[in-house]
């Protein structure tokens, strides 16, 4: 498994805090940036970016973090084919991807504390989509994408 993650100046202590946990259970990382957490930089980029790695299966999924998370999730859902969840909790982590299928999550760096962010990372990656009713959902969503990117 590969995972893309990108950051703002307001993600990025928690990004490099998930990046060195993803690495301990084993998984691949694309680090898209930023490289500092002192220049303030524009989340958009860094959220399309992100978004791009995964639509293009450069990476199995991503994760995204901004001050709020709010903000890069935006950026990265304006990319068709993908579905990003800002998360706060483990519960709403199991359920995207049981549900949903995310395949990106967004944090706040400034909400979620490391222990916490970690702990959503984990019960989004160790859960499986469930499919049936929910898949149907996921095409109806992907129609609606559809329609309003002509």
């Amino acid at each position: 498994m590969k995972i893309v993650l990108a950051c703002d100046h307001g993600g990025y202590e928690l990004k490099m805090d998930i990046i060195a946990h993803l690495k301990e259970r084993g998984i691949e990382v694309l680090d898209l940036g930023t490289n500092n957490g002192t220049d303030s930089v524009d989340y958009p980029k860094y959220g399309e970016a992100a978004a791009n790695a995964v639509v293009s299966g450069e990476a199995d999924c991503g994760i995204v973090v901004c001050g709020t998370g709010i903000g890069i999730s935006y950026a990265a859902n304006k990319v068709p084919g993908i579905r990003c969840a800002v998360l706060t909790d483990t519960f709403s982590a199991r359920m995207t991807k049981a549900h949903n299928n995310s395949n990106m999550i967004a944090l706040g760096g400034r909400v979620v504390g490391k222990g916490l962010a970690l702990d959503i990372v984990d019960a989004y990656l160790d859960t499986e989509f469930e499919g049936g009713r929910h898949q149907k959902r996921i095409d109806l969503l992907t129609e609606i994408e559809k329609k309003h990117s002509k």
